[in-house]
């Protein structure tokens, strides 16, 4: 260990960009054996490991990169998976520049450990090799409900199939994964990833009904009788708007139908009304993961121009450098500092968005800098497509009233300290009780109230 000195950090390779702009095949290429080992030798193995605490699971870093660096496989792949649901999935799209390596101490001088990729390959090493998470065989008698295939609801029924109950998912949609699915592109994260872990929930015994959406296909009533809980990890799918003149028009678009289209077409579903951009000046509006998303597939998909419109600076930006980076080589062009004022309609089309400048006040005492915005700044930036990567909120299905579940001023469900509801046999975590957020922390909901079952049914 302490290599840091002998070894630079070094990030996964990617894929030529020309070439990656070719398909919707990963970018990031997983690390090999040599590359793995050395960069987990670098580790300083601190006493008070940042990385651990920056981690919203609280995993086991500096544990399996010892394992790691001292050619223990095994064991770095039982410390990996101990207290995550799905490393190879978070190693691949958590903001670990944000989380686990933006707290490493090598982090200020020498560069973080390459925490992510390093994640990643232990995880597709060790299944190349064979090995794969284990569920016990004893099943104890209690079932959960879980409603919702996304990180959290996978999250809950990991630990809890880990535990022996029955467990029963219930997807309205016609595949498991939820935002690991139809969220993410797959130049980020192959589905072929995520459908191994949910084959080995069903593996581990675990019942997947999807095209089921409960309140419709199924009685929560029913629900409520035959389980002795129920989790609701049914995110926050609700695209916010921005609340201009325009929004409306005919080919203003919200991220995550652009994004779902084209995922389910690249799945091969049968007539899929996907969004096409190609040969068109595509705007999006937005400065997150998903505005990268929604950048970097339209790329992909032929479009002229592509823009992305920001109304902060770029240091200020919410999502991950990292994705920022790769759109900015994929041919991307950023605006930062301007704000949508309205959007200039034709015939029921949008042709341009007006913009007004904008500048960043002095930091407040918390160190935030406030959006200012320049009067008389306006201008138009033309557009055939107008996407709005905005955030998400919770949508308010209607068998949380009829579950007697209390919701709050924005529709977030509201949870104790067990993740309890007001329902005594319901449970939520994820983005439906925190607004949309990272998948790291919708995986920590669900393990936590996992755990939270597991004590009151035991």
């Amino acid at each position: 260990m302490l290599n840091f000195t002998k070894f630079e950090r070094v990030n996964p390779e990617k894929r030529d960009v020309l070439q990656r702009l070719k398909d919707f095949d990963e970018v990031y290429q997983v690390f090999t054996k040599q590359r793995a080992t050395e960069q987990a030798d670098r580790c300083m193995q601190c006493g008070d490991p940042y990385c651990h605490t920056g981690c919203p699971l609280g995993n086991y870093i500096p544990a399996w990169l010892k394992q790691t660096a001292t050619k223990n496989p095994d064991m770095a792949f039982a410390l990996s998976n101990e207290t995550s649901p799905f490393p190879e999935i978070l190693g691949r799209i958590c903001p670990q520049d944000v989380l686990c390596e933006g707290a490493c101490s090598l982090n200020t001088g020498h560069g973080a450990i390459s925490i992510g990729a390093i994640e990643t390959y232990i995880s597709e090493n060790a299944f190349e090799n064979g090995l794969k998470p284990q569920f016990t065989t004893k099943k104890n008698g209690k079932r959960v409900a879980v409603i919702g295939s996304g990180p959290s609801g996978i999250s809950a029924a990991t630990f809890l199939l880990r535990r022996g109950f029955e467990v029963e998912m219930f997807e309205r949609a016609d595949r498991a994964g939820g935002l690991l699915m139809y969220g993410i592109p797959g130049f980020k994260l192959d589905k072929t990833t995520v459908d191994r872990r949910i084959n080995w929930l069903l593996e581990a015994g675990m019942k997947l009904h999807t095209n089921c959406e409960i309140g419709k296909d199924k009685s929560i009533s029913d629900l409520e009788k035959d389980f002795d809980a129920i989790y609701l990890g049914i995110g926050a799918t609700a695209s916010n708007k921005v609340k201009i003149d325009g929004e409306n028009a005919s080919n203003v678009y919200f991220a995550i139908d652009f994004l779902t289209g084209i995922q389910k077409r690249n799945l091969g579903s049968k007539n899929v009304d996907y969004i096409d951009v190609k040969d068109k000046r595509v705007v999006v509006i937005g400065g997150g993961d998903t505005a990268m998303d929604c950048v970097r597939t339209s790329v992909r998909e032929g479009a002229e121009t592509v823009k992305c419109l920001y109304r902060r600076d770029e240091k200020n930006m919410p999502g991950s450098k990292k994705e920022v980076v790769n759109a900015k080589e994929e041919g991307v062009e950023f605006v930062f500092n301007v704000a949508p004022k309205s959007i200039k309609v034709e015939n029921n089309s949008a042709v341009a968005v007006e913009l007004l400048e904008t500048s960043m006040s002095e930091p407040d005492s918390s160190g935030r800098q406030k959006v200012v915005i320049n009067e008389g700044s306006e201008y138009l930036e033309e557009a055939d497509v107008v996407i709005l990567a905005l955030g998400f909120s919770p949508e308010v299905p209607a068998f949380l009233k009829e579950l007697n579940v209390e919701t709050n001023s924005w529709g977030g469900i509201v949870i104790d300290s067990n993740f309890k509801t007001s329902n005594k046999k319901v449970y939520a975590g994820g983005d439906c009780r925190r607004g949309a957020h990272l998948a790291v922390t919708a995986a920590v909901d669900g393990r936590e109230a996992a755990k939270a079952i597991i004590r009151d049914l035991a």
